[in-house]
C-alpha cells in the first residue's frame, strides 16, 4: 500500500536543498516513503477541512520505489535505526558534560570569560 498521505501521523518536511522526507510521525511505516503496511493499526484519517486555507502548491511526487528486495530495505534501514540509537547517549552524554563545565551555562559563548574593566 503506497503511503497514506490523509493519515493523520503521516508528515512531510521540504528541506532548504529540496530535498523532501515523508514518514510517519510514529515510525509504523519502515518502508517509508514508498509504503505503509497493509493494515496499519494506527491508520486515523485525518480530520476534513477544519479550517485551513490550502495554498495552490503542486506537492512533489513521491520518489520510485526502488527495484531492491523489500526485505533488504528493512534491514537497511533498521541498521541505520541501530547507529543513531547507538550515538545518541554518547551525544547527550557529551552535551551535559558541556552542561557542568561552563560552556552551556546559559550565557552565550561571546559573554564567557569576559571580565569588567575597572575604571
Amino acid at each position: 500500500m503506497p503511503m497514506r498521505e490523509e493519515c493523520k501521523h503521516f508528515q512531510s518536511r521540504t528541506y532548504a536543498s529540496g530535498e523532501i522526507a515523508r514518514f510517519c510521525r510514529l515510525d509504523l511505516a519502515p518502508e517509508a516513503p514508498w509504503r505503509c503496511p497493509e493494515n496499519c493499526p494506527k491508520y486515523e484519517r485525518r480530520m476534513g477541512d477544519a479550517g485551513w486555507s490550502h495554498g495552490s502548491l503542486v506537492p512533489a511526487p513521491v520518489p520510485e520505489e526502488p527495484a531492491e528486495d523489500t526485505e533488504d530495505i528493512a534491514s537497511l534501514l533498521d541498521q541505520a535505526e541501530d547507529i543513531i540509537n547507538t550515538v545518541g547517549p554518547t551525544i547527550m552524554a557529551e552535551v551535559d558534560r558541556q552542561r557542568t563545565t561552563g560552556r552551556g551555562s546559559g550565557q552565550p559563548w561571546w559573554k564567557k570569560g569576559r571580565k569588567k574593566r575597572s575604571r
